[in-house]
């Protein structure tokens, strides 16, 4: 679906779009190849851009590509990029690479999720971080962050799950700031309201409580949160605290909306007891 926008002219919108990236009417005529003059012309509503134009000022502004469409409508064009149901025969060749993508990177968890962080699909990796999950939060759609933040979800058995629960709400600003997405906004509502235990990696307690673990969870996040190049996330799971950095991947140059919302997020061990773990548990399993 198109976002809707209201009826105020295609100028305010690119000029709200420029400052948010704060950039100058300068910069962006030189960066378009047009004039400053022209550039104010539009955004005070002065001079109509074409459709031409509307496609580079949103592409020098690295305007997401469903807001591309928003912003052609409003300056009285038609979308130019499609928004294809991923399940759609077209879009065959792609999900088969992302299932042969997720099923390589096994054993260690990776996931791909759309443009609200719903699951679209996941390798076994992934379903040893969700044994003891509720049941409720499983039931599709599944959502990435819920299942991770609320309390019958991940959180009780993330080690650092405040500094984790902080970086992942920043993520989920940094993303509101750059769309207009409603869904995102309530998302981001709704998981920011779950209980945020006050704990640490220090002071971690593990779900299941007992006082082995917790020395456990103790002594490896003090070892492990000072990972020098990433923030881990510390994971409980059979009496031992795993440790992954996490990294995600988009599609360059998307020309379809759902392919360009579509994340893929992997997560490496950071250490090599956690990738021990991993590849021994999926070894059991098979």
């Amino acid at each position: 679906m198109t976002t809707v926008l209201p009826d105020t002219g295609v100028g305010p919108l690119l000029r709200e779009w420029r400052e948010q990236r704060r950039i100058s009417q300068l910069e962006l005529a030189l960066r378009a190849d047009s004039s400053a003059r022209h550039i104010s012309f539009v955004e005070t509503g002065r001079s109509r851009p074409s459709e031409d134009m509307v496609l580079r000022l949103a592409e020098v502004l690295d305007v997401p590509v469903r807001e591309r469409n928003a912003l052609l409508v409003v300056a009285g064009y038609a979308p130019r990029y499609a928004q294809t149901p991923l399940d759609d025969p077209a879009l065959s060749s792609l999900r088969e690479s992302l299932d042969r993508l997720l099923t390589a990177y096994e054993p260690y968890p990776a996931l791909v999720v759309d443009g609200v962080y719903g699951v679209v699909a996941a390798n076994r990796g992934v379903a040893l971080l969700l044994e003891g999950v509720s049941e409720d939060l499983l039931a599709p759609p599944v959502n990435a962050m819920r299942l991770t933040l609320h309390p019958e979800g991940l959180a009780p058995r993330i080690v650092n799950l405040p500094e984790w629960r902080a970086d992942l709400l920043a993520q989920m600003e940094r993303q509101i700031a750059l769309v207009r997405s409603p869904a995102l906004r309530e998302l981001y509502e709704e998981v920011a309201a779950y209980p945020a235990p006050g704990r640490t990696a220090e002071g971690a307690r593990p779900a299941g409580g007992a006082r082995g673990t917790e020395r456990t969870a103790g002594r490896a996040g003090r070892e492990r949160a000072a990972t020098p190049f990433a923030l881990p996330m510390l994971f409980e799971h059979g009496g031992r605290v795993l440790s992954f950095v996490s990294s995600i991947a988009t599609f360059n140059t998307p020309m379809d909306v759902t392919v360009a919302e579509l994340a893929i997020e992997t997560f490496l061990p950071a250490d090599r007891e956690t990738a021990a773990h991993l590849h021994a548990h999926v070894a059991r399993e098979v």
